[in-house]
């Protein structure tokens, strides 16, 4: 194998001329996860408050395993529906109290901190996210499809570490780029589920770091814009088998020249286990495995690597951890409006 330091070289160029010079070429710049299905609020700030729960998710990636310092990204999210009213309680004929849920909001909100490392590049930052939820098609009281819009404000750091690099120190991109940049910007998606389906759009970097704090050296930035469009289908088998059918299709600013998918089939059992296989083209097979437990979740992906990487590697893994609360009537107290 080759060295760390041979390696980080031959990258730099590409990564400063990405990050923090006039750009031209376009590259994927965000996170990537294979358990998208798992939290779909990760790419798309719509789905903050889709199922009505107070959400707490962890994710941590770790790609290329068995390379010196491989790209890893740690996740930790939290959504929630806001609702109107705190509980409903009633009294029956025969003097029985019922404390019950009121209908949910149209509000959901959700934060989302992450930290990807990929060579000497790291992307740190926080995500805070509205979303309007419009339900649609009422039958017997209840709502069976849901339109939502999802704005969210975005803030993070780029930073580049040349500790232990192999390079030439004329380098111009190296005596005139920013070690360190701070860049805000927005993110929007737009959802709509039912009780069988869901399909989602979403887009990064509205602004296209227009905005950069921190930018000394005055050189001109430019941001990559995403789209990333899911979807997906539940197929009931029997009473206790369902197969969920799904897709992940990304581009950025280069669009029909640069798209990926990830084609998914997962299989529950009771809802409580499931395990399916992905395609990511040009890129790897994945195997999915998870399980509930009460009110908390655990999943996990391997990896396998299609590409010549994994002649060094052993694959890919990421594991997701998520806690899920609003079955209690307790759950509405602390909140009487939006």
């Amino acid at each position: 194998m080759k060295s760390n330091k041979i390696y980080l070289f031959k990258v730099l160029p590409a990564a400063v001329v990405l990050l923090l010079a006039p750009l031209e070429a376009k590259a994927q710049q965000v996170p990537m996860y294979s358990q998208y299905v798992m939290n779909g609020f990760l790419v798309n700030p719509s789905f903050a408050g889709r199922d009505g729960y107070t959400s707490v998710n962890l994710t941590v990636r770790e790609q290329w395993m068995g390379l010196k310092e491989p790209p890893s990204t740690y996740a930790l999210s939290f959504q929630t529906r806001i609702l109107r009213n705190s509980y409903i309680s009633k009294s029956t004929t025969v003097k029985k109290k019922l404390v019950r849920p009121t209908k949910g909001g149209q509000v959901g909100a959700g934060a989302y901190a992450f930290s990807d490392y990929n060579g000497i590049m790291r992307r740190t930052g926080l995500q805070l996210a509205y979303a309007y939820h419009i339900p649609l098609g009422e039958v017997d009281n209840e709502f069976t499809k849901n339109l939502a819009f999802g704005l969210a404000l975005t803030a993070y750091q780029f930073a580049i570490n040349t500790n232990g690099l192999i390079y030439d120190p004329d380098d111009p991109y190296l005596l005139n780029y920013d070690r360190s940049v701070f860049i805000p910007d927005f993110n929007f998606g737009a959802s709509f589920v039912t009780t069988r389906y869901y399909i989602g759009f979403s887009m990064t970097n509205l602004l296209r770091g227009a905005i950069v704090i921190g930018n000394k050296g005055e050189n001109r930035h430019s941001e990559i814009g995403h789209y990333f469009l899911t979807g997906g289908y539940k197929i009931p088998l029997s009473s206790d088998w369902l197969l969920e059918p799904s897709a992940f299709i990304k581009s950025s600013d280069m669009f029909f020249k640069a798209i990926q998918m990830d084609l998914t089939a997962r299989a529950y059992f009771k809802n409580d286990y499931w395990a399916g296989v992905s395609w990511r083209t040009n890129d790897a097979i994945i195997l999915l495995l998870g399980l509930k437990y009460d009110r908390f979740y655990f999943a996990y992906a391997y990896d396998f690597t299609l590409t010549e990487i994994r002649r060094q590697s052993v694959g890919t893994h990421e594991l997701s951890l998520a806690v899920k609360f609003g079955t209690s009537a307790r759950r509405y107290r602390w909140i009487n409006a939006f």
